[in-house]
């Protein structure tokens, strides 16, 4: 089975974060949001997987070059010189796909079971399939309404919660038949949710909707970031995490130096070659990314510490995103944002 991860997009709201990496390489509990992908698609029998990528290109080039191979499944990575949508992006390598196939968003964190969604997809005889996810808050998503036999009826994009016709959102993860492809123009921008859907149901193609309890998060904020480490230090999302877990809500990297007098409460990563100074409090759920340096006394709480950023004595971080590199000042206060190394 072959598979495309839509890797190409800016991540605009995501930014200042993806202003120094595409949304893709993001790490989530020190693992980019990617790999955690290719390890779903792999674990579920993907063989190969095709990867377009524009935006920032050359971090997930120089990471996981044109051709290499992810527990045992091939990874081919596509340069797209010019941002053709979600659907185009696919089209482009419509040659690739000559039996059912997946795509999944490359920026999105979910541990879906793929095998599944492809077996449901083949026992409704559909020529496309959307995975749905139940939400609170329509108004970020696009929605999806099925009927009882989990046929599509209708779209809607980020309707209000008093005007919704579904809770149920459109994930980015399809399941298609090579046939879908041919409703996509060569060489044009187009929209699988805007453009492919719409043409679906006005010609009345079995066309349905994956429900199931899986974990979901697009990553679409600063805040939904944060919440999915939290999610995956909790548990409540099935991938990964790097380290040897010590403690029930720690987990230490390798090489990783923590002082004996450090205090660590609730969900707590700490990654390959950090430093964990005398007196630090890490509190609540915390991610320390690998090469981090916390010097003594200083008190983190909620927080993200990307690879390479590092803590001055007696700082004070609350609900922070900080990023690769960057330098907090020795006693600085800050509550809440991102913060990136400016260039």
């Amino acid at each position: 089975m072959k598979a495309m991860a839509l890797a190409a997009g800016k991540g605009t709201r995501l930014f200042p974060l993806t202003g120094e990496i595409p949304k893709p390489m993001a790490p989530v509990v020190n693992t980019p949001i990617i790999e955690h992908i290719f390890d779903l698609l792999a674990g579920h029998g993907v063989e190969e997987v095709y990867v377009n990528v524009h935006y920032l290109a050359d971090a997930l080039l120089e990471a996981y070059s044109e051709e290499s191979r992810v527990n045992g499944m091939a990874v081919h990575l596509k340069r797209e010189n010019e941002l053709l949508g979600t659907a185009g992006g696919v089209k482009r390598l419509a040659d690739r796909f000559d039996d059912t196939f997946v795509v999944v968003s490359g920026d999105a964190l979910t541990d879906v079971n793929i095998r599944e969604l492809v077996e449901f997809h083949r026992e409704k005889g559909a020529l496309a399939t959307i995975a749905l996810r139940w939400v609170y808050d329509t108004s970020e998503f696009g929605v999806v309404e099925v009927d009882e036999e989990g046929k599509i009826q209708g779209f809607q994009e980020k309707p209000s919660p008093e005007e919704a016709i579904s809770t149920l959102a459109n994930t980015g993860i399809y399941v298609f038949e090579p046939r879908a492809l041919d409703y996509i123009p060569e060489g044009n921008f187009f929209d699988f949710a805007e453009d492919v859907f719409p043409k679906l149901l006005e010609n009345g193609e079995q066309f349905v909707g994956y429900q199931e309890d899986f974990y979901w998060s697009d990553i679409g904020t600063l805040a939904a970031y944060r919440q999915a480490q939290y999610d995956v230090l909790s548990g409540k999302v099935g991938v990964k995490i790097p380290g040897e877990k010590r403690d029930e809500g720690l987990w230490v990297g390798e090489d990783a130096q923590i002082h004996s007098s450090a205090e660590i409460e609730g969900h707590v990563l700490i990654g390959k070659d950090a430093v964990v100074g005398r007196g630090v409090k890490l509190l609540g759920d915390v991610i320390v990314g690998s090469d981090c340096w916390i010097r003594p006394n200083a008190t983190i709480k909620r927080s993200i510490l990307l690879p390479g950023a590092s803590v001055g004595g007696g700082a004070y971080l609350e609900d922070c995103i900080v990023g690769h590199h960057y330098d907090v000042r020795p006693q600085e206060t800050i509550r809440g944002g991102a913060l990136i190394r400016r260039p």
